[in-house]
C-alpha cells in the first residue's frame, strides 16, 4: 500500500473531517441531500435509516475497482479518504442534534454551510490528489486525463443525484439540496483552480 508523507495525511483527515461535520451536523437532520455516493447514502439512510459511512463504503467498491485499473497510487490515497470519511461520518453522527440544539439556523443557510463544509473538505482531498472514492474519485481521473475542472464536472454529477432525490422526497429538498451542491461545487471549483505546494 502506498505510503502517505505527513503533508498528504493531515490534508486527508482534515478534509474527510470537513465533509463529515457537512453531513452530519448541516445536512442530515433537516434532511437534505448532496450529489454523488453521499447523496444516494443519504437517501438510504433517510428511508431505510442505513448508516451512511458504511453505506458510502460499500457503493465505492466499483469506483475503486475502476480506479485500480486507471491510476493505482490515486487508489490507495483514495482507500485512506473512504476510511476516514466513513469513520468520521459514523462517529459524529449521534452529536448532530446536540449541535443543533446549540447552533440554530434557518434551513437555506444550514445547507449553504453544510455544502460549503463538503466543497472545501473535497477541495482539500484533490489538491492533493486524494479523494474519498464515489463519483470523486472516477471524476478526479477522468478529468486529469481529459484537462477538465474537476468541481464544475462533480457538479452536473451531482445535480443528477439531487433531482432524483427531489422526486423521492420534495420540493423543498430538492431546492434545500441544489444550494448545498451548488456552494459545495463553488467551493471545490475554487480548490481545485491551482495545485498545492505538496
Amino acid at each position: 500500500m502506498a505510503l502517505l508523507s505527513f503533508s498528504k495525511l493531515f490534508a486527508i483527515v482534515i478534509g474527510c473531517f470537513l465533509i463529515a461535520a457537512g453531513i452530519d451536523f448541516f445536512l442530515m437532520p433537516i434532511k437534505v441531500l448532496d450529489g454523488g455516493i453521499i447523496g444516494i447514502a443519504l437517501i438510504a439512510n433517510y428511508l431505510f435509516e442505513v448508516r451512511v459511512g458504511l453505506f458510502l463504503f460499500l457503493c465505492s467498491i466499483p469506483a475503486f475497482i475502476y480506479a485500480w485499473f486507471n491510476n493505482r497510487t490515486i487508489f490507495f490515497y483514495s482507500l485512506y479518504g473512504m476510511l476516514f470519511l466513513s469513520y468520521f461520518i459514523d462517529i459524529l453522527e449521534p452529536y448532530m442534534y446536540h449541535f443543533r440544539y446549540e447552533y440554530r439556523m434557518n434551513p437555506f443557510t444550514s445547507s449553504v454551510f453544510g455544502g460549503l463544509l463538503i466543497g472545501i473538505g473535497f477541495g482539500i482531498l484533490l489538491r492533493y490528489d486524494t479523494s474519498t472514492g464515489g463519483l470523486d474519485l472516477v471524476a478526479k481521473i477522468m478529468t486529469d486525463k481529459r484537462r477538465m475542472n474537476v468541481g464544475v464536472f462533480l457538479w452536473i454529477l451531482d445535480a443528477f443525484i439531487v433531482s432524483i432525490g427531489g422526486i423521492l422526497f420534495s420540493a423543498d429538498t430538492f431546492f434545500l439540496s441544489v444550494a448545498t451542491v451548488s456552494a459545495g461545487g463553488i467551493a471545490t471549483s475554487l480548490f481545485t483552480a491551482f495545485p498545492a505546494h505538496k
